[in-house]
């Protein structure tokens, strides 16, 4: 159920973001969710691709620093407050959300939320014993 996401850390300047993504493009490497945060120095761009290893080694080798982590990806209802029900769960257990982002597919009806918790094992199980949707990597590769 957990899925691998690369962190890329990209200097706040003109054109970086650009390069790292063009790096993953001639590669032929297809990315399925990003998100970047960022501060007046550096940004994290974090990504969910079609191949993590060979991400690594082009990124690297345009010097990037790249790291990957462990993140869980749910299937929640694309209508008001479908994102709320699932966040309840880990309220109510007190597994702290370290960050999230989403995003939607025409080739289902439900949003797709990637999760970084604290207790991950805990979320996972929370998780399953609510029926939520949990997402592995083949599945993302069908969305």
């Amino acid at each position: 159920m957990v899925v691998k996401q690369i962190s890329i850390f990209v200097e706040n300047k003109e054109g970086r973001i650009k390069k790292a993504i063009d790096t993953l493009a001639k590669e032929n490497i297809n990315i399925r969710a990003l998100s970047i945060a960022d501060t007046t120095k550096y940004g994290i761009l974090r990504l969910i691709v079609s191949d993590n290893e060979k991400a690594i080694k082009a990124l690297e080798k345009d010097g990037f620093i790249v790291k990957e982590n462990d993140v869980l990806i749910v299937a929640v209802p694309d209508e008001p407050n479908g994102l709320n029900s699932t966040l309840a769960i880990f309220e109510n257990q007190d597994i702290n959300l370290e960050y999230l982002y989403a995003f939607v597919s025409s080739k289902t009806d439900e949003a797709i939320v990637v999760m970084r918790l604290e207790n991950m094992e805990k979320a996972i199980e929370v998780l399953e014993n609510s029926n939520a949707k949990l997402l592995d990597s083949e599945d993302i590769k069908e969305i």
